[in-house]
């Protein structure tokens, strides 16, 4: 039986369409293979086509030379610019302002062939380490509000370079979904005085449900109400509102979480295509007692349509339940 279930956060409610494709083999899908033969301005030789590294993690070599493990770029054709100054205005009842920001990318390996999944548990470690340095060093500028960190990984989420990589955006405002959920954390602790994650995590550490992994410091987990097939997210056990405050133990412990998450995910679902996305506060705000960063994984199993334009409501097939249960018996660690 169908059922609408209602996001605790953000109010956002979906349908669990339990009568449509709700197992890994009926979805459509398109896994994400390596095509050889074109130029890579990512892979290791070819420093000098991309602009200036801003951030490398090398073992040998000069800036901008091979020897790296790691490479912080800014994009080519970025999205916003750092150079300028903000300016606002108004025409009528409309609003302007100046793109300014900041766009990068993160080059997470030399290597053109292997996947995150496939990476060492210390490179992993590594990238999230450069998502910190990145976020430490951009948010001393004051004209920038939120840092949007995420990857793409394969055509159907959006990639264009198949060379593993991510990429972060620095915005001069808070975006508006951002805002939403921050106010539907907000709402809850004002009510209760308590963290809605922090409730999350204990409430799904006790009924096992929807979690796939738990380990001391995080916990992979079906979220209640998913608009995706397969959406997981990875909760920080600790309280914390900001991603960069994380412990050196906790990157290693997220480093282990997301390799094995993702390795469950190409098992099970054949190396889909698949999206992340790094949630943590505004970086010009002190801690927050009402809010706690996470990260939220999307397979691409299947796309928005007019329904869910339309609508603000999404369709999916697949109850959180089931989801977990597929990834936590692919065994894998």
């Amino acid at each position: 039986m169908p059922e609408l279930r209602k996001d605790p956060v953000t109010g956002r409610w979906v349908i669990i369409a339990t009568d449509r494709a709700r197992l890994p083999g009926d979805f459509v899908r398109q896994p994400v293979v390596e095509k050889p033969g074109r130029f890579c301005p990512f892979c290791s030789g070819n420093e000098l086509k991309t602009p200036p590294e801003v951030l490398a993690y090398r073992d040998k070599g000069a800036a901008n030379e091979p020897g790296w493990t790691l490479r912080v770029i800014p994009n080519k054709f970025p999205a916003l610019r750092v150079e300028g100054h903000i300016t606002r205005q108004g025409e009528g009842l409309y609003d302007r302002m100046t793109g300014i920001g900041a766009h990068e990318v993160v080059i997470e390996t030399p290597s053109h062939t292997i996947s995150m999944s496939g990476l060492p548990e210390k490179h992993i470690e590594n990238v999230f380490w450069a998502f910190r340095d990145r976020i430490n060093d951009l948010k001393r500028d004051s004209r920038l509000r939120y840092i949007v960190v995420f990857k793409n990984h394969g055509e159907l989420a959006g990639s264009s370079i198949e060379h593993s990589h991510s990429q972060l955006i620095a915005l001069p405002v808070v975006p508006k979904q951002v805002i939403e959920e921050m106010d539907g954390a907000r709402r809850y602790f004002d009510f209760k005085e308590r963290c809605i994650y922090c409730d999350i995590a204990h409430q799904e550490s006790e009924s096992m449900a929807r979690v796939v992994i738990e380990t001391e410091h995080f916990m992979a987990m079906a979220p209640y109400a998913p608009r995706y097939p397969f959406e997981t997210w990875i909760v920080p056990h600790r309280h914390e509102s900001h991603f960069e405050n994380s412990t050196p133990e906790e990157m290693q412990n997220l480093a282990w979480v997301m390799r094995s998450l993702l390795r469950r995910m190409d098992k099970t679902l054949e190396r889909p295509a698949f999206n992340f996305m790094l949630h943590t506060a505004p970086v010009q705000e002190g801690a927050l007692q009402h809010y706690h960063w996470h990260i939220e994984v999307m397979p691409r199993l299947t796309k928005v349509a007019g329904f869910e334009w339309g609508t603000g409501f999404y369709i999916n097939p697949t109850p959180p339940e089931e989801a977990a249960r597929f990834l936590r018996e692919a065994g894998l660690t």
